[in-house]
């Protein structure tokens, strides 16, 4: 019984010891919305990117190579995957797909997470929202509908903001 109890201790302290370390590491987050979407197709519930957005994808395979992304995620849209799919293609990762309008949940999931590079492909009105819950603040408003050549590089260390990126691409 004895050896059971001292055996449950040692595992409780290990689990609690791994969940602080992982919120422990300084850990990359790059935010990007998706890429032109093709307009051509009139009502198109899910379009996919045009060819300039095409284009504008295989240049942040390059923007985003320094960072190492690790772990990716996407809205479940075509443009948003296909926007991070070169990066995907790079580095051999399968991109994950995320509820946008479960912003808090991937903010957890990345923090408890033992993965420190993040690549994030979202929307005009998602990347912002991400980005300022990242920082724990409103730094940012929603993107413009032209806007698409924005990428939000957060970095945050033990759970906590603490450097903010803007780069174009």
């Amino acid at each position: 019984m004895k050896a059971q109890t001292l055996a449950l201790l040692i595992s409780s302290i290990l689990v609690c010891l791994t969940a602080n370390l992982a919120g422990a590491q300084t850990k990359t987050v790059v935010l990007v919305r998706h890429a032109e979407k093709d307009t051509t197709i009139a009502d198109d519930p899910d379009p996919d990117l045009s060819q300039a957005g095409r284009e504008r994808a295989e240049r942040l395979e390059a923007a985003v190579r320094r960072y190492r992304p690790y772990v990716l995620f996407a809205t479940a849209t075509a443009r948003a995957r296909r926007t991070i799919e070169p990066v995907a293609a790079r580095w051999k990762k399968e991109i994950q797909t995320y509820d946008a309008s479960q912003h808090a949940d991937l903010v957890e999931k990345i923090i408890a997470s033992k993965r420190r590079h993040f690549l994030i492909a979202g929307h005009s009105n998602t990347i912002p929202f991400l980005a300022n819950l990242l920082a724990k603040k409103e730094i940012f408003r929603q993107l413009p509908d032209a806007e698409f050549g924005v990428i939000y590089v957060v970095t945050l260390k033990k759970g906590v903001f603490r450097k903010l990126e803007i780069l174009t691409y």
